[in-house]
């Protein structure tokens, strides 16, 4: 996929060659069931925990946890600032071959990472009702500017428009940045829309699309106080 072009869902995302499955999920229809989820993905070349708590928002009464151990200084970071944003409580972990040239890399962890997040952020939301289902987010660092726009309504699809020019950023290549969005939506079933609208330097076009991210989720995700699926079909 390529920044700036429509991404559509593909087979292979759908039928990955590896074994994904949820460990403990509470996302219960219930509004005020807990949203949470833990997913162990594991391929030939690695393994990847990850766990959520969706509700972690101040006021929520919930201590508010972040681990994130990618193996990649860059990728922690956006993870970090995703979930911190967000309001949400994320521990990954993963172990495999780090060592592997940057592109093999990429596949098995950049990927199999944003697949298992997405996963598990479905797995926790449970069944789409009583939520605000929409979320629009707008994150500025210091001269760049970024959008993410989300519906949660099990229609993936991905556009997104970064304009990275380096190569690299630390250790993560910026090639990559655009399928870990990508890979989310795929996995999680949401319609995402990402663009940095302005900015001159990389490392913060690339940090505040990501802050925007967190915000379209932490809005869409939000509890309305009712039980209705937010949809004229009735499901979603």
């Amino acid at each position: 996929m390529s920044s700036g072009k429509h991404s559509r869902l593909c087979d292979s995302l759908l039928t990955p060659p590896c074994s994904l499955r949820p460990v403990h999920n509470l996302g219960l229809s219930c509004t005020m069931a807990a949203r949470t989820a833990k997913i162990e993905r594991k391929t030939n070349e690695t393994q990847i925990e990850i766990s959520i708590n969706l509700d972690c928002q101040p006021g929520s009464g919930n201590t508010q946890e972040i681990e994130i151990s990618t193996g990649i200084g860059f990728l922690d970071h956006m993870y970090h600032a995703l979930a911190k944003h967000s309001g949400m409580s994320l521990k990954m972990k993963c172990q495999g071959d780090l060592w592997i040239d940057d592109h093999h890399t990429a596949d098995t962890f950049h990927t199999a990472f944003a697949i298992a997040l997405g996963t598990a952020f479905k797995e926790a939301l449970g069944e789409v009702r009583g939520i605000r289902r929409y979320g629009t987010g707008f994150a500025p660092l210091d001269e760049a500017l970024s959008r993410a726009v989300i519906d949660i309504c099990s229609r993936p699809y991905c556009v997104t428009d970064l304009g990275l020019k380096r190569e690299k950023i630390g250790d993560l290549s910026t090639e990559m940045i655009p399928h870990v969005f990508y890979s989310f939506a795929i996995a999680s079933g949401v319609t995402l829309h990402v663009d940095v609208l302005r900015g001159d330097n990389d490392h913060h076009r690339a940090e505040s699309a990501f802050k925007a991210f967190a915000l379209a989720i932490r809005q869409a995700i939000e509890r309305t106080g009712g039980n209705d699926v937010p949809s004229t079909k009735g499901v979603l």
